[in-house]
């Protein structure tokens, strides 16, 4: 079920957003003032100019009060955003009477309602923005996703693990364990973001299993000790990326393939780094743009334009690098 709340205001995406629609109002207000093509870039100028404190400030305080503003019930929150563009309306317009005396600035109130019609005009399209990117629709997406999990690899493992239940019980005990864990996580409710070192966990034990039926020929480096492994990404983001490394990169192969794994921490952002071979094949690039797209599409999702998925691919080598920001809590 769809629950209403305001937006991250803290987010790149939304920040701007909310500039692209004040710029779209203000163009709007300077043609209806004007009545010449050849004055319309001035009207304009005329117009944006006392919005763009209003505008500055605005954006300022709706960062900084974020934390406070997302603990309220949504009502409450929409009630307080509103009180918060009227103050800073009214500041702006005491300012501009203090430092220019002359000019006229006709009533308060009528800043006042055109900031509120500005401002519900703002909330409503994030209102309708986040209906459309609902968890419901994630929800759909991600199972999407968990529908192309390749059955092969279920059908593979059970039948490295019949292989395994004579000879080495307790190896074949440890990889039914594996094999439960991770379907487990695939058939979860994964609407909510999950911590970087529950993701490296599930990809562990995936190459695990993996691993029973290549053997020495799937080989991984692990770069992880920078690894921020409280961080809260989207889950299943790094094992389909793995798992398009082995079926695309390794097993194509008789000679041993290496992925090259590597997570850290820069700044504020969460990078996720993955190389596998690359052979030059039509299947590589029809197997690999289904997964990516629904990664890119699920980063935008929760990050919205603060993430990032860019792929680098070279004659021996198919690189995928995922920026996040980095969060300890969800927003």
């Amino acid at each position: 079920m769809h629950r209403d709340a305001l937006p991250d205001f803290r987010n790149l995406g939304v920040t701007l957003r909310i500039v692209f629609i004040v710029i779209i109002l203000c163009a709007f207000a300077a043609l209806l003032r004007t009545v010449s093509w050849a004055t319309l870039f001035d009207a304009f100028l005329e117009v944006l100019a006392p919005v763009q404190p209003v505008l500055v400030l605005s954006l300022l305080a709706l960062w900084a009060l974020d934390g406070g503003l997302r603990r309220l019930e949504y009502p409450a929150g929409i009630l307080a955003v509103f009180v918060i563009e009227l103050v800073i309306v009214a500041l702006v317009y005491r300012a501009g009477q203090r430092f220019f005396p002359g000019d006229p600035y006709g009533p308060l109130e009528r800043y006042w309602l055109i900031t509120a019609l500005a401002t519900a005009l703002i909330l409503y399209y994030f209102h309708l923005r986040s209906r459309a990117l609902s968890p419901a629709l994630s929800e759909a997406r991600l199972q999407a996703l968990q529908a192309r999990i390749r059955p092969h690899f279920l059908f593979n493992s059970i039948n490295a693990v019949l292989s395994l239940i004579r000879q080495e019980p307790k190896r074949a005990e440890t990889a039914l364990e594996d094999l439960a864990d991770l379907f487990r996580v695939l058939m979860a409710d994964n609407r909510k973001l999950s911590t970087l070192e529950r993701e490296v966990e599930l990809t562990r034990q995936y190459l695990s299993l993996e691993q029973l039926r290549l053997g020495d020929r799937l080989r991984v480096d692990w770069h992880i000790d920078n690894m921020p492994g409280e961080a809260l990404i989207p889950p299943l983001v790094l094992q389909p990326l793995v798992e398009n490394a082995v079926y695309h990169g390794v097993e194509p192969s008789a000679e041993p393939g290496v992925i090259d794994i590597n997570a850290y921490k820069s700044r504020d952002e969460v990078h996720l780094v993955l190389r596998n071979p690359y052979r030059r094949n039509r299947n590589h690039h029809s197997g690999n743009k289904m997964a990516l797209a629904n990664i890119r599409e699920r980063l935008s999702l929760h990050f919205d334009a603060e993430a990032g998925l860019r792929t680098t691919v070279t004659d021996n080598a198919y690189q995928v690098h995922i920026v996040m920001p980095y969060r300890t809590e969800a927003r």
